[in-house]
């Protein structure tokens, strides 16, 4: 499923990665590399498997960890009320 943030949440991306910032709170998250990429892959209308494919083909690692490692970002930013 694709990734849309709220109209609340801006990006900016930086060397180190990306960072998110929730103007209603004023509270701000930063993603490492492999959090951009899971993030630019759904943002872009990739679904969860295309992010865990995208991990394993830019990073070391392995598939079982990639799939747990975007399910927990995604659930993170949807429980955080980021994400849509």
């Amino acid at each position: 499923m694709a990734l849309k943030f709220g109209a609340h949440v801006s990006t900016a991306e930086t060397d180190y990665g990306t960072v998110l910032l929730d103007e209603r709170a004023g509270d701000y998250w930063e993603l490492n590399p492999t959090g951009s990429l899971v993030v630019d892959t759904l943002m872009r209308g990739g679904d969860e498997a295309a992010a865990v494919a995208a991990l394993t083909e830019e990073f070391d690692i392995d598939l079982a960890q990639a799939k747990q490692d975007v399910e927990a970002l995604v659930k993170h930013l949807r429980a955080s009320g980021l994400a849509e």
